[in-house]
């Protein structure tokens, strides 16, 4: 019993560091939210679902280097994709950035999403949906294990 336990106390402390990053996306009343895009490109939040599933099927330990990826994002000065420039004196080169991986996840999204609707989603969106998208998609995991494997 105390082993499921501390699961679902870590899963609640992965919601909770989720829901206050994801928060942080919030600025000045406005933000991205569900459905964001359904007019100037309706298939931008799939894409980017689709494309998160994909890469943590193959790698199930990138949800959460996601998270903190788009956490790092938004600490230094606000969610503006900033961590995902490469190059000399940005900010993917400093010290506490050297260790974030899933920058290809966010490369893969990037490129479907802009061979259907060039210029229309922002990188700091992508990041944002994905780093969404990874936190559900562990949840929806953990719920499957924890009604099906360990009942």
């Amino acid at each position: 019993m105390e082993g499921g336990l501390w699961k679902k106390e870590l899963v609640l402390r992965f919601v909770v560091l989720a829901v206050a990053v994801v928060n942080t996306v919030q600025w000045n009343g406005e933000g991205t939210r569900v459905g964001f895009y359904s007019s100037t490109c309706p298939r931008a939040e799939s894409i980017v679902r689709s494309t998160v599933e994909s890469h943590l099927r193959s790698d199930p330990t990138l949800a959460g280097p996601i998270l903190r990826m788009h956490f790092h994002d938004c600490f230094v000065r606000g969610c503006d994709a900033s961590v995902l420039i490469a190059g000399a004196g940005t900010e993917r080169t400093a010290g506490p950035n050297l260790s974030l991986r899933g920058f290809d996840v966010i490369d893969d999204a990037k490129a479907k999403i802009e061979a259907l609707c060039p210029g229309v989603v922002s990188c700091a969106d992508i990041l944002s949906l994905a780093a969404r998208d990874s936190v559900v998609l562990v949840i929806l995991l953990l719920i499957f294990i924890e009604k099906f494997i360990y009942r």
